[in-house]
């Protein structure tokens, strides 16, 4: 049986519209079912509420000083477009662990036994993956306003900046579904994805500007998938170019999906 295959058992009747339209109606369902689950565990959305909070004021206040020659407005304006595109990588690394703690407690083994495509589970999560980050970008824009953050360009580039922020989180969360379904535990999704994400978070532009790194830094800087998405995020919020960089976190978009979108799915095919 193939990922997409929705082939219903005996005496039961095939979904109709076809393949892809089954295979949405499923999604959607799973991700119903995902989003319930967050309404009845609301601590589970502290990764995307209090932490970035936490990490703004953190970083602001600590180091703002120093390093924006002692403004931490300016510093404010600098560093909350890439606090947001860290807590949006960071964001992801849940749904592995909540996919591969669905796998343990034999979850998936349910779904197996359903007329529904195989991929369905894993799209559904993801799917439902955009309150996490709808929240995340709610959060920090709406707390950093409060902290003295203005959005420099208008509304619609504001948008736009939200919605290439939920964009990228989609696309980046399809590594940490691939580890969830590999590792054996929870926990060491979260071990996994942290050895990941946070190399990428402090090897990037989202704390200071490239050109203070030293060169060898400057180099992994200059090919990390989260440089181009905080300048255009950048761009979009407080003024500058974003055409350059936009090409490329659009290249890495459809990079992260091509490749990790169908080793997930074999993963998934093989521990499932």
């Amino acid at each position: 049986m193939t990922a997409l295959d929705v082939t219903a058992p005996s005496g039961v009747d095939r979904p109709r519209g076809g393949p892809l339209a089954a295979l949405v109606r499923h999604s959607v369902a799973l991700a119903r079912r995902s989003l319930i689950k967050t309404v009845r565990t609301p601590e589970a959305l502290i990764d995307v509420t209090l932490q970035p909070v936490i990490f703004l004021l953190l970083f602001t206040y600590l180091f703002g000083g120093a390093i924006a020659s002692g403004d931490r407005h300016a510093y404010l304006q600098f560093l909350l477009p890439g606090m947001l595109a860290q807590s949006l990588a960071m964001g992801g690394i849940a749904l592995g662990q909540n996919l591969n703690a669905d796998i343990e407690k034999g979850v998936f083994d349910r779904f197996r036994s359903l007329p529904v495509a195989r991929s369905a589970p894993l799209v559904g999560a993801v799917a439902a993956d955009v309150v996490r980050y709808l929240t995340v970008c709610v959060v920090m824009l709406g707390f950093g306003t409060a902290m003295g953050f203005r959005v420099e360009t208008g509304l619609l580039p504001a948008v736009a900046a939200v919605a290439l922020s939920i964009g990228f989180g989609l696309c980046f969360c399809w590594i940490s579904v691939w580890v969830g379904m590999l590792v054996r535990t929870p926990g060491a999704v979260q071990g996994v994805m942290f050895l990941l994400v946070f190399p990428l978070s402090f090897g990037s532009n989202v704390f200071v500007p490239v050109h203070t790194l030293p060169g060898w830094l400057q180099a992994f800087v200059h090919v990390n998938p989260i440089t181009p998405l905080v300048g255009t995020i950048r761009g979009l919020l407080v003024g500058g170019p974003v055409a350059h960089d936009l090409t490329f976190t659009l290249a890495w978009m459809a990079g992260l999906l091509v490749v990790f979108v169908p080793l997930a799915l074999r993963a998934y095919a093989r521990r499932a």
